[in-house]
């Protein structure tokens, strides 16, 4: 019992918020009608005169209740899928909820030409007890106001009959009340919290379309760059080429002066390209940490940065700003964190140390990723270490990044590289396209270790 308990714990925290307000959300709607149900048939029972018949009637009265219930879960849980778009509109089972709140009602009203019922408000309390059920289930499938508009007429037309039943005006009156009240509540309450429901998938949606778009625009800018870039030179070797060709034809000595600077362009437009795509996949330490800063506080997630000024080379502050990526990422992707701490100090050995911490942790997945594979690989080209931990005590998790400051040449923080400066570009590195940088948020499809 005990291993079921925990399995179930686990499995609630592996889904996403949004995932887990809407299964939260779905149960209180299953349990309105039952909690309508406790509320007012005991005050029924209590009214209800103590002979043989009278108590055959309200015990008939209590199972009708009870399959009034059953009859609105089920509507209820169809009906939020019809109002979601994903199901039909469930109207058998709305037709037999009707069928046996009159059947309720008929039987009610012989308790009270009898004398059976009691006081006024237990009869009112026995119909009370299944209207949630019955106006739930019909405001998901029609339009509020003419949701409204039938449930004040069903409670009128209950009224009318118990009227002719013999029950007096003032209790009429309180009856009228009663129904209308809880008819509304229960007419409402389903509606408002699915349309919750429904605008939180529209936000998720959207996030997720943002997100798209700012690749696609990201793509749209690096081939504009490669096009300002290559167009020029492409064009004019072409044109020397044709040249070369023609005079190799004649045999003109000049032909030699001519491939060699079609030679001379070809690199040159090498280095440029490198270039490019250098600070295209640059990772500025500013900038990511104040891209994570953003994008964290966007999601939900208090973010603090607590940043030294250190006089590091260009290399470690790349790297260090693909750790601050690839760290926001996996908080946005496998935590439900409230707040994140990033820490940039200065560690002993003349190293830059960089710790990221959040909280909201989850059961650790059985399927493990790449993206701290490749960091640590980025890291250690420059003889630095990382580290990720689990503290269960603190619950938290802790992204730590150690690398020396000075190896290279030194920059300023934040620093790109200047215009001109080149670097070969391995295999090793994921496509230039596939990669957003900066304040557009974090990259990268890795998984947390």
């Amino acid at each position: 019992m005990i291993r079921w308990g925990r399995q179930k714990q686990r499995n609630w925290q592996r889904r996403s918020k949004l995932e887990q307000v809407e299964v939260s959300t779905r149960w209180m709607l299953l349990l309105v009608p039952w909690v309508y149900f406790l509320s007012g048939m005991p005050q029924f029972f209590v009214e209800v005169t103590p002979e043989r018949l009278p108590l055959t009637l309200s015990y008939l009265v209590l199972v009708l209740g009870l399959v009034q219930c059953v009859l609105g879960v089920r509507g209820l849980r169809r009906g939020v899928d019809h109002y979601l778009g994903a199901g039909e509109a469930p109207r058998r089972l709305l037709a037999a909820g009707v069928t046996t709140f009159a059947v309720t009602t008929a039987v009610v009203a012989v308790l009270i030409a009898r004398g059976w019922a009691g006081d006024a408000a237990g009869a009112a309390m026995a119909l009370f007890a299944g209207i949630a059920s019955l106006t739930g289930v019909y405001g998901l499938m029609v339009p509020p106001r003419r949701g409204v508009a039938v449930t004040v007429g069903g409670c009128v037309l209950v009224s009318c009959v118990f009227a002719v039943a013999g029950m007096a005006w003032p209790a009429l009156l309180g009856t009228l009340l009663v129904l209308g009240f809880g008819g509304l509540i229960g007419l409402f309450s389903p509606r408002c919290s699915v349309w919750y429901i429904d605008v939180m998938r529209e936000l998720d949606r959207a996030k997720e379309t943002q997100s798209r778009l700012a690749v696609a625009e990201e793509r749209l800018r690096f081939s504009r760059d490669l096009h300002d870039v290559m167009g020029r030179n492409l064009s004019v070797i072409a044109l020397k080429s044709e040249l070369a060709t023609q005079l190799a034809r004649r045999g003109a000595e000049s032909v030699v002066e001519q491939l060699e600077e079609v030679q001379q362009l070809a690199r040159q437009s090498q280095t440029e390209v490198r270039a490019v795509v250098r600070g295209y996949r640059e990772a500025g330490l500013e900038t990511e940490l104040a891209g994570a800063r953003s994008v964290l506080r966007a999601a939900g997630v208090d973010c603090r940065i607590e940043s030294a000024e250190l006089g590091m080379a260009r290399e470690a502050q790349s790297a260090l700003g693909w750790v601050v990526r690839e760290g926001a990422t996996n908080v946005l992707r496998h935590a439900e964190a409230s707040r994140c701490a990033i820490r940039l100090t200065a560690g002993a050995a003349g190293t830059a140390v960089l710790v990221m911490e959040n909280d909201g942790l989850r059961p650790e997945l059985p399927r493990a990723g790449s993206g701290l594979t490749g960091l640590r690989e980025r890291l250690a080209a420059l003889d630095g270490t990382l580290t990720a931990e689990r503290d269960e005590t603190a619950q938290v998790y802790r992204l730590r990044a150690e690398v020396p400051m000075s190896r290279g040449d030194r920059t300023e923080p934040g620093r790109g590289p200047g215009p001109g400066e080149s670097v070969d570009v391995g295999p090793e590195e994921p496509d230039a396209v596939d990669v957003v940088v900066g304040a557009a948020g974090p990259a990268g499809g890795e998984s947390r270790e």
